[in-house]
């Protein structure tokens, strides 16, 4: 470390702070430090820097999965930023119920990191206080946890704003499909039904249960199943909301198999905004997991960089009703031209 000062012309002092990734080093004193230990081959040994300050420099990530859009969007922009910082990023993967009693109950997060990002989890309170016993900051991300530091889009807004366009098409009968998932996991469900629901009754139309159905995480079966629930109701309905563009796009596919045109007969509207909706031109509510993932990364540096950072604060990001082809007026029921008195050749 002494030769990198000496050839950096700082302190060594300075080399440790430079290398550790703390925020007190100028940009310039930084580029100096690191391209002096660039040309020494000189690394810092993580486990010694953490004797030293008590620190990791790793931040730790649960979550349910690495296979959804959402997961893997949010993780690219994530790591980058936490490198940048000179920090690492651990993934804890929990998958099922087994995996998540092992992980609370054993807690491999504890000494293992600085602070520990928790993604889309639906947690019990017993939960909630063993991860308030790890003596790091915790922060909730894509929901939003009372009293703890959180970082998500509003899906109650978001599905208010996406059923008041259907609405304002004027639709008037329009189904939710919500997706269930693993017990105990959260894809922001609730929410989003809570949104359809209050732009309903802010519209006077009565809520009906029966235009609400679900079905399993990636079952196409299960979509086709809800779709006939839908479609042979006394007064089907003329709109879908899916929580979820992967189940409007099944929506869509599982109608066109049926010969009902979409939009003309039947419009669907998703929620992500992912390549998929782009592809198919789908009508979607756009969150951006993206910057989600960069908030989410930038407050965990400051709760670990700078204690007096507020612990509670939530970081609550926009969404935007998209219109493409897949959303359109009511259909208008056409009268036959025997009621109209005319010849059908007329």
């Amino acid at each position: 470390m002494a030769d990198v000062a000496e050839r950096a012309g700082v302190s060594t002092s300075t080399v440790s702070r430079t290398l550790r990734g703390l925020s007190n080093v100028s940009p310039d004193i930084r580029a100096r430090v690191e391209q002096a230990a660039r040309e020494l081959n000189f690394a810092v040994s993580r486990h010694a820097a953490s004797l030293v300050t008590g620190r990791t420099g790793v931040v730790a990530v649960l979550v349910p999965t690495l296979t959804s859009w959402f997961m893997g969007t949010a993780l690219t922009s994530l790591a980058p930023l936490l490198r940048t910082a000179g920090m690492e990023m651990n993934v804890y993967v929990i998958p099922d119920l087994t995996e998540r009693t092992a992980f609370f109950e054993h807690l491999p997060a504890r000494r293992n990191a600085d602070a520990l990002l928790v993604f889309s989890f639906d947690l019990t309170e017993e939960e909630s206080a063993r991860l308030d016993d790890l003596g790091m900051p915790v922060i909730y991300v894509s929901q939003h946890v009372q009293g703890r530091p959180s970082v998500y889009v509003d899906d109650v807004a978001g599905a208010c704003n996406a059923t008041r366009h259907l609405i304002n098409l004027g639709h008037r009968r329009i189904a939710f499909v919500e997706t269930v998932g693993a017990s105990g996991f959260r894809f922001s469900s609730h929410e989003r039904l809570l949104g359809y629901q209050q732009a309903l009754t802010e519209a006077g139309i009565t809520l009906d249960d029966e235009l609400v159905v679900a079905t399993p995480v990636g079952d196409k079966r299960g979509v086709v199943e809800a779709l006939g629930k839908l479609l042979s109701l006394h007064e089907p309905p003329t709109a879908v909301f899916a929580e979820q563009d992967e189940v409007a796009a099944s929506l869509i596919g599982a109608l066109r198999t049926m010969r009902i045109k979409v939009p003309e007969r039947m419009s669907v509207l998703g929620f992500d905004d992912q390549p998929l909706a782009d592809w198919l031109d789908l009508s979607t509510v756009a969150q951006s997991p993206s910057e989600i993932g960069r908030e989410a990364g930038e407050l965990a540096l400051k709760l670990i960089n700078e204690p007096t950072t507020d612990s509670k604060r939530h970081v609550i990001l926009p969404t935007h009703v998209i219109p493409r082809s897949t959303t359109a007026p009511v259909p208008m029921l056409q009268e036959e031209p025997e009621a109209r008195g005319k010849a059908p050749d007329d």
